[in-house]
């Protein structure tokens, strides 16, 4: 590609950190399309100061995108946007009341129970869409960095800018943020803590809506403890995923055999109470501590739901007894997912400079002939 068929972009502070491909989708998504990002990589067009890029690579305040020309790119159809309708005023005070801190950041919420984080097929009430209602003066509205599942209450982080969004992400894909849930579950573990490291994969024929433990699933730890215990008919435990797949506690819970309390998809008809148990979902994000780009940690614990508060109080638990649990910082650097992230880092990183010693191989060494062609006999 000569300079004038080329378009250059100047990697913005807010980008800092996003993945190449996001950073399409947010400037460029009318557009270019994934299809057409993958076939300029595929190609060599696509490049990051000067060298050959790919979609999932990170980028860096900065750095200078490289693409073909907007003559030389093929339109695409438009397509068609789906419009939401603006939110009530029912709707901006039902947003704003799970609002529990507010930081330069970060909005820290306590989602409900029966709130799904993000749409989907059939559900077009989500708190993606209820966004707009904590959008600032220049209208900029916060940005998911996690999720919550639909049934699961408590604490989810939203960031303020994409800055702080590119950074939080990082946070909870390293492993240095800690996130302890509250559940309560059937019958005795028997012990008092334990670590299941249970690898969770779809399971077949539920459409992607279901975990199943497998071996040739991706890894999954949870440590546990027992706060306290209802005889051998319920314990109420403190959950904390050291990785995050999808439906990790639920599955996990299951797995070993004692359910989340109103857990129908994983424990079935035992996920169930007598006695005026509530049969909603147990399950609660209580507390998230989180580095912040300031360097103060957020750490923040959101108050229960009423179903799970008066099972609690029904079952003889007293809620002060799960706050006293100890939070332990686990070192990331022992964590199997982040060591092998490394690795596929290291890894990599020895591909790019073996490639450069390829392409380096037909420069003249200093000191040592050329291969070129033998002289005819006889001129020698």
């Amino acid at each position: 590609m000569s300079p004038a068929q080329t378009r250059t972009f100047t990697v913005a502070p807010d980008d800092d950190g996003i993945r190449l491909d996001r950073w399409f989708k947010r400037h460029m998504g009318e557009e270019v399309s994934f299809n057409l990002v993958s076939r300029w990589a595929r190609t060599g067009q696509l490049r990051v100061n000067g060298e050959k890029a790919t979609p999932g690579d990170r980028i860096e305040a900065g750095q200078v995108i490289r693409i073909p020309s907007a003559d030389a790119t093929p339109q695409r159809a438009a397509r068609p946007q789906r419009v939401l309708e603006p939110l009530t005023d029912d709707e901006r005070n039902f947003v704003q009341e799970m609002v529990i801190e507010t930081t330069p950041d970060a909005l820290v919420l306590n989602k409900p129970p029966g709130l799904a984080t993000q749409g989907g097929t059939k559900t077009d009430q989500h708190l993606d869409r209820l966004l707009d209602g904590l959008a600032d003066e220049e209208g900029n509205r916060p940005k998911l960095v996690h999720r919550l599942d639909k049934d699961t209450s408590g604490v989810l982080l939203v960031a303020r800018s994409a800055r702080s969004a590119a950074f939080f992400s990082k946070s909870f894909s390293g492993r240095t943020a800690r996130k302890v849930y509250w559940a309560i579950v059937v019958g005795d573990l028997g012990q008092d803590e334990g670590l299941i490291d249970a690898p969770l994969a779809k399971q077949p024929g539920t459409g992607g809506e279901k975990m199943h433990v497998s071996e040739e699933g991706q890894a999954a730890r949870t440590r546990w403890r027992v706060v306290d215990r209802a005889g051998t008919r319920a314990a109420w435990v403190e959950l904390q995923p050291l990785t995050g797949r999808t439906h990790q506690l639920r599955a996990h819970m299951a797995h070993l055999g004692h359910p989340i309390v109103g857990d129908a998809k994983y424990g079935g008809a035992d996920a169930f109470l007598t006695g005026g148990i509530s049969r909603k979902l147990h399950l609660h994000a209580r507390r998230l501590k989180i580095d912040a780009p300031g360097g103060k940690d957020i750490d923040v614990s959101a108050e229960l739901p009423a179903h799970f508060a008066e099972s609690l109080a029904t079952l003889g638990f007293e809620v002060r007894d799960g706050d006293n649990m100890p939070l332990d910082r686990p070192d990331p650097a022992k964590d199997p997912v982040v060591k092998a992230r490394r690795v596929a880092a290291a890894a990599k990183t020895a591909r790019k400079e073996r490639k450069g010693e390829r392409r380096g191989r037909g420069a003249p060494v200093p000191g040592k002939p050329s291969r070129g062609k033998a002289p005819p006999k006889g001129r020698r």
